[in-house]
């Protein structure tokens, strides 16, 4: 994957991100084994923890119940609360630095409208 969301609400192989250069996957994980079979070479592993993330899962799952009408993406929505506990975010690590240089920019570029305002 070079770019792009994915949300993977099954069981993945090993190996899993191997190659990944860009891009954001969510993985269903209450087993918590899912380190096991994730190719780390090139990735971190998260937990879903702040809201951008959050809330982009749950509409990304969303999404998904209203065009499959898929049973276990429902069980998740009622759920919703306790299940995100259990997903993690793979992030490549290359993707992760460039996306913080970006948020980094946009910042800078907003205290220099600011300092221009006064």
């Amino acid at each position: 994957m070079t770019g792009g969301r994915v949300v993977v609400l099954g069981e993945t192989g090993r190996n899993f991100a191997a190659g990944m250069s860009g891009g954001l996957a969510y993985v269903y994980d209450p087993k918590h084994t899912f380190d096991y079979f994730c190719n780390m070479d090139m990735v971190e592993i998260n937990l879903v923890e702040d809201s951008v993330s959050r809330k982009e899962l749950l509409e990304l799952i969303r999404q998904h119940y209203l065009h499959t009408g898929s049973a276990l993406a429902g069980r998740m929505l009622d759920d919703w609360n306790r299940v995100v506990e259990d997903f993690v975010q793979v992030v490549p690590i290359e993707y992760k630095r460039v996306l913080q240089e970006e948020q980094m920019k946009k910042l800078r570029e907003k205290i220099a409208d600011i300092q221009r305002d006064y």
